[in-house]
């Protein structure tokens, strides 16, 4: 399939700026973003060329009443589960959309792990150690943010857990 054409655009967001300031080594990825998309991540994936093991997607869940973020493989699915052990809570459940987009100041497939206007406790899927470089989302749709996955963790300040299921 043919890559979609990158827009050249600023890449300023609250995530980049987060990782410029603590000196990481990142890379932007633009790209058309379609309205009609489906899936955001899966849309990321295919339009830059990426495997979508490699490209995460930031989901925003509810665990025991305390909003908590989430980043696992668009290729997976988010085991509520396991967020909810990783967390050292008991239940966990999707989040409303207004609620996190309101937390982290982002809009739905758009929100970053990086530079969220209220720091979540964040749970990223441990499969993420296994590339030497991810994306997510780098606050907006149609722009990606890659770094290295240690850079990631301590950027959020995550910790690492089996939470995407296949």
């Amino acid at each position: 399939m043919a890559k979609k054409k990158q827009k050249q655009q600023s890449s300023a967001t609250p995530a980049t700026v987060a990782a410029t300031q603590a000196g990481v080594a990142f890379t932007t990825h633009f790209y058309e973003h379609d309205p009609a998309a489906a899936s955001y991540g899966e849309e990321a994936a295919e339009a830059l060329g990426l495997s979508p093991e490699q490209v995460f997607k930031t989901l925003v869940a509810d665990v025991d009443g305390a909003l908590t973020v989430a980043v696992v493989p668009v290729s997976a699915s988010l085991d509520l589960k396991a967020l909810a052990a990783a967390a050292g809570g008991k239940r966990a459940a999707m989040a409303d959309p207004a609620a996190a987009e309101r937390t982290t100041g982002y809009v739905r497939g758009g929100i970053s792990p990086l530079g969220q206007r209220k720091r979540l406790p964040t749970v990223v899927d441990a499969s993420a150690e296994g590339h030497d470089t991810v994306c997510v989302s780098a606050g907006r749709r149609g722009l990606e943010i890659e770094l290295a996955p240690g850079d990631l963790v301590a950027l959020t300040g995550a910790t690492t857990a089996p939470i995407a299921r296949t």
